[in-house]
């Protein structure tokens, strides 16, 4: 007998799970679909955001970036007065616009105090003079820090993410007497006796270490060119000799930052001139003119000498104790006589601390209007020296300037020594400057070398002056020669100089080359920066400064913040 079983029933459950297995796993694809589209959705709209972010970081930074072209550009034409004048159009006119690119049609900027199509743009309090960093490590400077502030969105994406940027520039003054030596141009250092380079050197050019003999830095050498052991090629004199030694300062740092005054491309030789007609005092080169800034205008003329102070003219008596311009001397490097114009130093310093027009003036200018026949050579000489003023002395000239004896030394024990201490600010500025000696006589000056033997003798004073470039095959005679002579000096007289020796123009009336005979021979040199300089209250009188730039703080900020959130 045989036994049926019916399965139809078995048959169907197994069916109804199979389809409620299909279902559940149907719905899980689909949660899991819809988790996925979802996500996608949110992730694609989270990176675009982040896109836009982005986008508006780098809009905000292109505003600020503009700010900071205008500051910079402002900065090295004029100085920092000018960014000053110019704070409110850096503030309102500065953000980017269909002006500059149709990019910029659909962004909208704001300073973030809800200021639209501004740029917060604002001087941190107070100006530090203080040790720098970079470039220019060690020197110190008056520096001031301008924080810069946009925020950015754009008005044709849907999302419209605003973000903002917040950086900070510092514009340094380097007070242009922190260098032992400085040059605009390019600078050639040669020697026929061992030289010691005490302090910093900088040159604009190219610098051409060319010894004869053993030369030594002693501190930084920095050139914005090159610096190359050889001579300038115009120089016709066979390679150097000597040696080169960097024995405190490190290697020398080629293709750093020039260093320039505030007056854009003009000639730098323009801040020793008397101003054109009609040009404004207060204007960005007006305000760099020994001529308009000096407490003291010494004019000679064919009516001639006047002294004026501030706007009164010192009496003739007074004028007779301080100037005279009755004597001349022979300048052999020139071949012409000098009809010198002769500013007594110690009687300025007597008169200043009793005259009604003003009491211990602290810089001359020295003007020469007289018309001399073409075998003359008209100048200033500065005499009777070693007693400066209180507040110190710089005296100023478009002409050539003679510097005759011992020159800012209350204690002689000091002299020939770079003991300064008992010295004070002090800089002579001019076309050239020429060192007379103790030993000097302007009746002796027609007489063969032999005859003009020099003294040992101390000059404590920053030199701000020109000289006359190599060209043609003839040696300018280098910073060894910068400040010229005229006398035998040998092997056993001294010329100390403390001080700072800036390389500024060439010279427009001293235009003789150097290196000619029966000129002189020159001193054992006893050179050295003077460490005062160091000091902002020991700088002399009207001390230019040089102009740097650097970045400082960068960073994103949220919306409506400025610098009152960001501010270090």
């Amino acid at each position: 007998m045989r036994l049926k079983f019916d399965n139809s029933s078995s048959k169907g459950g197994q069916r109804g799970i199979a389809l409620a297995i299909v279902l559940i796993m149907s719905a899980i694809a689909l949660a899991i679909l819809a988790s996925v589209m979802a996500w996608s959705a949110t992730s694609a709209k989270q990176t675009h955001r982040s896109i836009q972010y982005t986008r508006s970081v780098a809009a905000a930074e292109a505003a600020t970036e503009k700010v900071v072209a205008h500051i910079e550009y402002d900065f090295l034409k004029g100085g920092e007065r000018t960014i000053s004048n110019n704070l409110d159009s850096y503030r309102q006119a500065t953000a980017p616009g269909p002006a500059d690119s149709v990019y910029w049609n659909t962004w909208v900027f704001d300073d973030g105090n809800g200021n639209r199509g501004q740029t917060y743009v604002q001087r941190s309090p107070g100006q530090n003079f203080t040790t720098l960093d970079g470039s220019y490590a060690g020197l110190s400077g008056y520096i001031s820090t301008y924080t810069i502030v946009s925020h950015a969105s754009d008005t044709a994406n849907p999302q419209q993410v605003n973000a903002g940027v917040m950086q900070q520039i510092q514009l340094t003054g380097i007070p242009i007497f922190q260098f032992m030596m400085y040059a605009t141009s390019n600078m050639e250092i040669s020697c026929g006796q061992p030289f010691n380079v005490t302090g910093r050197v900088h040159a604009n050019g190219n610098v051409y270490v060319e010894p004869d003999s053993t030369l030594d830095f002693w501190s930084i050498v920095h050139s914005a060119q090159k610096i190359l052991f050889s001579r300038e090629p115009a120089d016709s004199r066979g390679g150097p000799g000597g040696s080169v030694i960097y024995s405190l300062s490190g290697q020398p740092v080629a293709g750093v930052p020039p260093l320039n005054l505030p007056i854009g491309t003009a000639d730098p030789r323009q801040i020793i001139l008397p101003p054109p007609p009609g040009e404004d005092p207060n204007s960005n080169l007006g305000q760099l003119r020994y001529y308009n800034e000096c407490n003291l205008l010494v004019a000679d003329s064919s009516v001639g000498l006047t002294i004026t102070a501030g706007n009164q003219l010192v009496s003739s008596n007074d004028v007779a104790f301080l100037v005279s311009d009755t004597n001349s001397f022979y300048d052999a490097r020139e071949g012409k006589t000098v009809r010198s114009i002769d500013l007594n130093v110690g009687n300025l310093t007597i008169w200043g601390k009793t005259n009604t027009y003003i009491r211990n003036p602290s810089s001359v200018y020295v003007l020469d209007n007289r018309n001399l026949p073409a075998t003359s050579l008209g100048a200033v000489r500065v005499k009777n020296g070693m007693t400066l003023p209180p507040n110190g002395l710089t005296v100023a000239t478009a002409r050539p300037l003679y510097v005759w004896k011992d020159y800012n030394e209350l204690n002689v024990t000091n002299l020939g020594t770079t003991n300064t201490s008992t010295t004070l600010p002090a800089s002579l500025v001019a076309d050239s400057i020429t060192v007379l000696s103790d030993n000097w006589q302007d009746s002796a000056s027609t007489s063969d070398l032999s005859q003009r033997n020099a003294a040992t003798t101390t000059i404590n004073a920053a030199f701000l002056t020109g000289v006359v470039e190599t060209a043609n095959g003839n040696y300018s005679g280098g910073m060894e020669n910068f400040p010229r002579f005229l006398e035998n000096w040998g092997s056993a007289n001294v010329f100390t100089y403390n001080g700072s020796m800036i390389k500024m123009f060439s010279s427009q009336y001293a235009t003789n080359i150097w290196g000619l005979g029966n000129v002189y021979n020159p001193p054992a040199r006893n050179w050295a920066y003077d460490i005062n300089f160091d000091d902002p209250t020991k700088l002399p009188p009207l001390t230019p400064s040089l102009l740097s730039i650097a970045r400082g703080q960068w960073k994103a900020v949220a919306p409506g913040q400025n610098v009152a959130s960001t501010s270090p």
